[in-house]
């Protein structure tokens, strides 16, 4: 297998190829669909606006406002204040948002470098977070990677027990967050948890993990043909998310698995954290969509 040298930009962020580039629209943009969308942002950021304020702020003609107005008015977005003599928008915008599901900042941090991880390691690469008593997959590259032994992971939903990047945020979250998980598990995840040896068994396994490092997947775990290794994302002591890697057991030894590709996780799952924290601070300029 191949590793590509990873690029970096100026920022230190991996350089994303745009397969896209160079692309243009089918169609020219429709001037009219263009300026009712400006009206409406200037009008989101003033309760009452009047013709002249939209005017200064749109630049806009005041004839083209008016006509726009009285559109937007017939469909329900804006309505005229007659008391205070101008315009305000209705909770009907709202509905313009509510099919909009914004990823989580390790998840929008995350998802260039695994995707520059799956260019340089040529393996596909998933970033998990907890839900309830397991990790979804928020996203994945396994479209991207060559060899991925998975053809759909994204929404995937992975055991805390025997999964490797359920593994991972189990044995490295917080031990009050831990005690309350195995817990949980206890109750709701009897059977499982008697499979995979019981709590003492599991807690041997978890101490292990931290040891090392890193988790992976259960040999005796389906698909058998198959492996995972999976590191945790890490923000002062909590657990943002874990990023797993796939494989196939013929060919990766265990050995190089654990001196060649966790380093490069670990190093990467570092980046995401730094990402995360530009995120917060509102510092997107190092971000690569």
């Amino acid at each position: 297998m191949l590793d590509d040298p990873l690029v970096l930009d100026d920022n230190g962020s991996p350089v994303m190829h745009d397969a896209g580039a160079g692309s243009r629209p089918s169609y020219r943009p429709v001037h009219a669909v263009q300026r009712a969308l400006t009206l409406l942002c200037a009008l989101n950021t003033r309760g009452v606006s009047s013709i002249d304020a939209l005017y200064r702020s749109t630049g806009l003609p005041k004839p083209t406002i008016v006509r726009l107005m009285e559109t937007l008015i017939a469909e329900g977005y804006v309505t005229k204040d007659k008391k205070q003599g101008g315009y305000l928008v209705t909770s009907l915008v709202q509905s313009l948002s509510c099919g909009f599901h914004a990823d989580p900042l390790v998840v929008q941090a995350g998802r260039p470098w695994a995707s520059a991880l799956t260019r340089r390691l040529q393996w596909p690469i998933s970033i998990a977070l907890l839900d309830e008593s397991d990790v979804v997959i928020r996203f994945s590259t396994v479209s991207d990677s060559p060899v991925s032994p998975a053809h759909a992971t994204i929404n995937m939903r992975l055991s805390l027990l025997d999964r490797a990047m359920g593994l991972s945020y189990l044995a490295f979250c917080p031990e009050g967050e831990r005690e309350i998980l195995l817990h949980i598990l206890e109750t709701s995840r009897a059977k499982d948890l008697a499979a995979a040896g019981g709590r003492r068994s599991i807690e041997d396994r978890l101490q292990l993990i931290r040891k090392d490092g890193y988790s992976t997947r259960g040999k005796r775990v389906e698909p058998l043909s198959s492996g995972t290794v999976a590191v945790p994302i890490m923000d002062d002591g909590r657990v943002l998310a874990t990023m797993g890697m796939g494989y196939f057991r013929s060919a990766v030894t265990e050995e190089r698995i654990a001196q060649h590709y966790v380093p490069i996780m670990q190093e990467s799952a570092a980046h995401i954290v730094e990402q995360v924290r530009l995120l917060r601070r509102g510092d997107g300029s190092r971000q690569v969509a």
